[in-house]
C-alpha cells in the first residue's frame, strides 16, 4: 500500500519547515548563472591545483546549486545552526562543486579556492568538516554519505526538529552495497525529511559504469526499496527546482530523485569522458574552458 502523502508548501511553512535564513532565493535564471559561475570556480580551483576531480563537480553543478541558492534552510553566518538543513556530498572526489558554492553563499573567502589540495588549506581534496566551514561530514569514503545523512534525519525525526537532509550520491558510488542498506533502513522509519539525489552521469573513474557493474534501472531498484522516486534532467533548472521542492512535500517515506547528467558539463571537451574524471586542464585547455563558460568561445 501505498504510504505517500504530499502536503503543501503553506502546511509546510505552518510547522516550520519551510523557514529560510536572510537570503532571498534565487529565480531559475539567477540560479542558470550562478551555476555558470561556480562551473568557473571549479575549473580555476582544479587548473591552479593541478589536481582534483572536474567531471564530477560539474555534473552535480546545478544540483548543489539549486540547494544551495533555493532550497536549503542554512545560514552561513551561523554554520552550526542546529536547525540548519543538513548536506552530504557522498561523492566526495567532487568536493570543487561544495567548496565553490560554500564560497559562493558566503560560508568563507572565494580566495580560499585557488588553495584547493595545498598545506594548510581548508580545502583538501576531500572534504574535512573539521577544517571547512558549512561541511557536515568528512566524506571520501565512497557508499557511506547516505548512511550518515539517514542518522541524522532520523536524529532530527526523534527529536522533532524540521531540517531536512539532501544527500549527493555518484550512479558509480551505488554500486555499493550500503547504499542499499541505507535505503532499506530509511524506508523503514518513513524519513521524509530525507532526500537522495543521485548524479547519473554515467561514468566513474577512468570508465562508463555500465562497463564496470552495472546498476540500471535504478528507478525500479529504489521503488522497490520503498522510495518516492522523481526522474529528471539534471541540467534543467526548471525541472532540478521542481523535483527539490516536490521532494520536501512527501509525507511517509524518503523521496530519491535520479539526476540524468553529463559528466564535465559546460565544457566541450570533457563531457562524456571518462579522462577528465581526475585530471586538470593544461594552459590551453584551461583558456578554452574558462572561454566556453564565460560565453565568448
Amino acid at each position: 500500500m501505498n504510504n505517500t502523502r504530499t502536503v503543501t508548501p503553506a502546511a509546510k511553512k505552518m510547522r516550520g519547515g519551510d523557514t529560510m535564513s536572510a537570503h532571498k532565493k534565487m529565480s531559475v535564471d539567477e540560479l542558470k548563472l550562478m551555476a555558470t559561475t561556480i562551473r568557473r570556480d571549479i575549473i580555476d580551483m582544479v587548473y591552479e591545483a593541478q589536481a582534483g576531480h572536474p567531471g564530477g563537480s560539474l555534473s552535480a553543478t546545478d544540483i548543489v546549486t539549486a540547494l544551495y541558492f533555493r532550497l536549503m534552510r542554512i545560514d552561513p553566518k551561523n554554520p552550526h545552526w542546529p536547525d540548519r538543513d543538513r548536506f552530504i556530498l557522498s561523492k566526495g572526489h567532487a568536493c570543487p562543486v561544495w567548496y565553490a558554492a560554500l564560497a559562493e553563499r558566503g560560508y568563507y573567502d572565494k580566495s580560499h579556492l585557488m588553495t584547493l589540495r595545498k598545506l594548510d588549506s581548508i580545502l583538501q581534496g576531500h572534504a574535512d568538516m573539521l577544517k571547512t566551514p558549512g561541511v557536515d561530514m568528512t566524506v571520501g569514503s565512497l557508499g557511506q554519505g547516505l548512511s550518515v545523512g539517514l542518522g541524522m534525519a532520523l536524529s532530527g525525526k526523534m527529536r522533532n526538529k524540521e531540517y531536512h537532509v539532501w544527500v549527493v550520491i555518484g550512479d558509480g558510488e551505488s554500486q555499493e552495497g550500503s547504499i542499499w542498506e541505507a535505503a532499506m533502513a530509511g524506508a523503514k522509519w518513513k524519513l521524509d525529511n530525507l532526500t537522495a539525489i543521485v548524479d547519473n552521469n554515467g561514468l566513474q573513474n577512468d570508465t562508463f559504469v555500465d562497463d564496470v557493474m552495472p546498476v540500471d534501472p535504478l528507478p525500479d531498484k529504489w521503488k522497490a526499496f520503498g522510495w518516492n522516486v522523481i526522474e529528471i534532467d539534471g541540467h534543467d533548472m526548471e525541472a532540478v527546482v521542481d523535483a527539490l521542492e516536490r521532494a520536501k512535500t512527501i509525507e511517509g517515506i524518503p523521496t530519491v530523485i535520479i539526476a540524468k547528467t553529463v559528466k564535465g558539463k559546460g565544457v566541450s571537451f570533457m563531457e562524456n569522458v571518462p579522462k577528465w574524471h581526475g585530471s586538470p586542464p593544461n594552459d590551453a585547455q584551461y583558456e578554452i574552458a574558462i572561454a566556453e563558460l564565460t560565453g565568448v568561445a
